[in-house]
């Protein structure tokens, strides 16, 4: 190979080699992000109730519900502030000892049907709230016939605060184990004395109690000399079968007890009654 050969070879190396140097190795892609951490699921925001409470529900399914201040179906005339949904909850010792009632029941051809159960603190103001409003009385025909509205809290019909809202306390009825479908409330519907017989009476499915439920006169204590027959009967089983079990009877409340041995007896709850205030 010739002189100039060998240095016109020796030029095409080099220049391959500087253009090889300028290249550059193509970029990587980017690392993907890290993904953002999966969004926690909504919680309910407000108070919630202690573990120890529970929907009646799920511990005796067999028992009947009618949860009255869920509905227009009361002595108000409308839902109560706090009732979300028409639950009967409890603390499971009392719900545990209603179940045992329950059974003893249905031995007698009765099954239990609560009116209510838990009440939150709200629900009471609001009825404290009602009671002072005198010409708020569409329901009067009905739940207090008789009754000056303006004697209720003085004779006992009304409290402020209440054993409910202390998840110990309930009321309630007997119906019978085969229970009739009740019709449902019509607001607006012609009312009928809760202390009038009862094939007059609204059509609850409960067996004859004497008065209906959350009547506010004499008629309705437990013990009123009144009240004889079949009506005195099933009151009476009533307060042998809740007795027997470990619940209190209010006097001037036939449907009203207590769980005795209640586990919060100094405290009044405000949690919604509702599936989300339970943990």
């Amino acid at each position: 190979m010739g002189t100039g050969t060998r240095v016109a070879a020796a030029l095409a190396v080099l220049v391959a080699a500087l253009a090889a140097g300028c290249q550059r190795p193509a970029p990587r892609p980017a690392p993907p992000a890290p993904s953002a951490p999966p969004t926690p699921s909504a919680r309910p925001s407000g108070p919630r109730a202690p573990a120890d409470i529970v929907d009646l529900a799920a511990v005796d399914p067999g028992v009947r519900t009618d949860i009255r201040y869920a509905t227009a179906h009361n002595f108000v005339g409308r839902p109560i502030t706090g009732y979300t949904e028409p639950l009967c909850l409890l603390t499971r010792p009392a719900a545990e000892a209603l179940h045992r009632v329950q059974a003893t029941a249905l031995a007698q051809g009765r099954s239990l049907k609560v009116y209510d159960c838990y009440r939150p603190q709200r629900a009471v103001d609001e009825f404290v709230a009602w009671a002072k409003l005198p010409g708020a009385q569409q329901m009067k025909g009905e739940f207090y016939p008789d009754e000056p509205k303006g004697r209720l809290f003085a004779d006992g019909y009304i409290g402020a605060p209440t054993a409910h809202s202390r998840g110990s306390t309930l009321d309630l009825t007997l119906v019978p184990a085969s229970t009739p479908d009740q019709p449902a409330y019509v607001p607006g519907q012609p009312l009928t004395a809760c202390t009038a017989p009862a094939g007059r009476r609204f059509p609850d499915n409960s067996v004859d109690m004497g008065t209906g439920f959350d009547c506010f006169d004499p008629r309705a204590h437990t013990a009123d000399p009144r009240i004889t027959g079949a009506a005195r009967d099933n009151r009476e089983l009533l307060k042998r079968l809740m007795t027997a079990q470990g619940f209190e009877n209010y006097p001037r409340e036939w449907w009203h007890y207590r769980y005795v041995d209640e586990p919060y007896p100094d405290t009044y709850f405000d949690f919604p009654v509702a599936r989300s205030s339970l943990r």
